[in-house]
């Protein structure tokens, strides 16, 4: 069963469309975390980033690139929040690979996405050994 942004490519629902190539669409969000939010998604249908090939990895980081400076340049926000969430435990409601563009603006009253914690040296040093076993060549 097509996601609804496989739906939105293929004409089937409206989106208010900001830009589009041959791999990649980004609109603006329907339910907007602040004025401006885009989301650029990759127009073959992956669930997540782990499943993406490496040609929409790399048209998706562009666009992203190109339509956050856009809305740099449009709305001039603070800054800019780039989420791209994969998993439901991550937030993930779409399973079809996107990613989040938010404008921000100081004392816009947005919370952040986590709380700073500590991590002690013995523990960093067993994560970086655990994770870089598992990096393929």
């Amino acid at each position: 069963m097509a996601t609804i942004f496989t739906r939105i490519v293929n004409g089937e629902i409206p989106a208010n469309k900001v830009y589009e190539d041959a791999y990649t669409l980004a609109f603006l969000d329907i339910f907007p975390a602040s004025r401006g939010h885009v989301l650029v998604i990759c127009k073959n249908e992956s669930a997540n980033l782990l499943e993406l090939n490496d040609a929409d990895v790399v048209a998706t980081a562009r666009t992203s690139q190109r339509v956050a400076r856009a809305l740099m340049t449009a709305l001039q926000p603070d800054g800019i929040n780039v989420v791209q969430s994969n998993g439901s435990a991550a937030g993930q409601t779409v399973f079809h690979y996107h990613v989040h563009l938010i404008p921000r603006w100081h004392n816009d009253g947005f919370v952040t996405f986590w709380q700073p914690g500590q991590l002690a040296a013995d523990e960093a040093q067993k994560l970086v050994a655990l994770i870089r076993d598992h990096i393929p060549e």
